[in-house]
């Protein structure tokens, strides 16, 4: 494989005799799986009331989990961060196989996906005898979606081109665009998950609510938690943007921001499509 004269020096001026990046060892993916264990194990225990002997923990483990999930992010892409700025360790070989693992990453996520699209259309194509044979069941109000819904639609949108709009910027070299646009995904992402608490919050059916409420809320709910995780994987790139770190030549930290940004865009299309157009009149 071939590499360019200005990548070849990257690598001798870091002092690595070949342009592969050899991982050091590390203890973050140990603790990482451990916490995540924590966190959904906890959630487990609290949706099923599961005590520890007389103990009822509540929200207590899920919260300890996600605390440590959050900081194992912090530092793990902190140690990212300084391979990428300081070592300059990522050079156009490591940064092949950055792309490689993100689309694999994608690729992983629209097969999670899938599932809950599986199963939401198995129901609304084939409505049990239990439900009448209709969908919505009878006793389900469900959401305009052309209130709320909509809303959000349109702000995703817009956040699709702000992000478009920071990647372009950041090719041309504009400092200043690259923050503003950044700036504006973010707020919109945040706006997004703002919307989608206050429809939760006036929602008329639950979790509970039989198929209907258990697929839109595991669909539309895990869908907001990826526009949460989105929008703090844009805020560490707005953080790295005011510093510098992205150049015309090297910003894939914010390249596979706006990747994933794009996925949960598309992702929810089809989700306004399919659980709040399709599902909202009786079929």
């Amino acid at each position: 494989m071939s590499h360019d004269h200005s990548d070849t020096v990257q690598y001798k001026d870091s002092g690595i005799p070949q342009p592969w990046h050899l991982v050091r060892p590390s203890v973050w993916p140990l603790i990482g799986a451990m916490v995540a264990g924590i966190m959904m194990g906890g959630m487990v225990m609290f949706m099923h009331k599961i005590k520890i002997g007389s103990i009822d923990l509540g929200l207590a483990a899920p919260l300890i989990g996600l605390a440590g999930v959050l900081a194992i992010m912090f530092v793990w892409w902190r140690d990212v961060i300084h391979e990428s700025s300081v070592e300059h360790a990522h050079s156009a070989v490591v940064k092949i196989g950055l792309r490689y693992g993100m689309a694999l990453f994608i690729a992983s996520e629209v097969m999670f996906f899938s599932a809950f699209f599986w199963a939401y259309y198995s129901a609304a194509l084939y409505p049990p005898a239990i439900l009448g044979g209709v969908w919505p069941p009878a006793n389900i109000k469900t959401f305009d979606p052309f209130d709320m819904p909509f809303i959000m639609t349109l702000i995703l949108l817009l956040s699709g081109t702000t992000v478009t709009w920071a990647h372009h910027a950041v090719l041309e070299g504009k400092q200043k665009e690259l923050v503003k646009a950044l700036t504006f995904t973010v707020a919109l992402g945040l706006s997004f998950s703002v919307c989608q608490a206050y429809e939760y919050h006036h929602a008329e059916f639950g979790l509970k609510s039989g198929m209907f409420g258990s697929t839109f809320f595991m669909a539309t709910g895990f869908h907001g938690l990826h526009v949460i995780i989105g929008t703090i994987f844009l805020a560490v790139g707005l953080c790295r943007a005011k510093k510098g770190h992205f150049t015309p030549q090297s910003h894939f930290g914010l390249e596979a921001a706006a990747w994933y940004w794009h996925f949960v865009d598309v992702v929810w299309l089809f989700l306004f499509i399919s659980i709040y157009w399709y599902g909202s009149a009786p079929q």
